[in-house]
């Protein structure tokens, strides 16, 4: 998911606190005594966290298309069982196909 205020926040102050997904700020409760952290600094994490979410969308785009890691296995399995444990097993060419649909950024 889409990180969000509520995220930031907690990943500036950690331990427990409570509060709405997209703030503000004086609605948070800090659990364990946190000092709240400026409107400032939260902007800058969240933008920092949603910059890391947006970088790896092509992680969460190959996810459901690779093939279930049962299926993987036995596709290794094979690939190894024939001595063919290279780049032209189904193994290999059911991941790279993945892999060269989403691009790594």
């Amino acid at each position: 998911m889409k990180p969000t205020y509520f995220d930031a926040v907690y990943t500036l102050v950690g331990g427990r606190i409570g509060g709405p997904s997209h703030g503000p700020i004086s609605k948070f409760v800090f659990d364990d005594g946190q000092t709240p952290p400026k409107e400032e600094a939260i902007q800058a994490k969240l933008a920092e966290l949603e910059a890391d979410y947006d970088a790896k969308k092509y992680q969460r785009d190959r996810q459901p298309e690779y093939p279930a890691i049962g299926d993987q296995l036995d596709m290794l399995f094979h690939a190894i069982d024939a001595g063919k444990v290279d780049k032209t097993s189904d193994f290999y060419k059911s991941l790279k196909a993945v892999k060269d649909k989403y691009p790594k950024g």
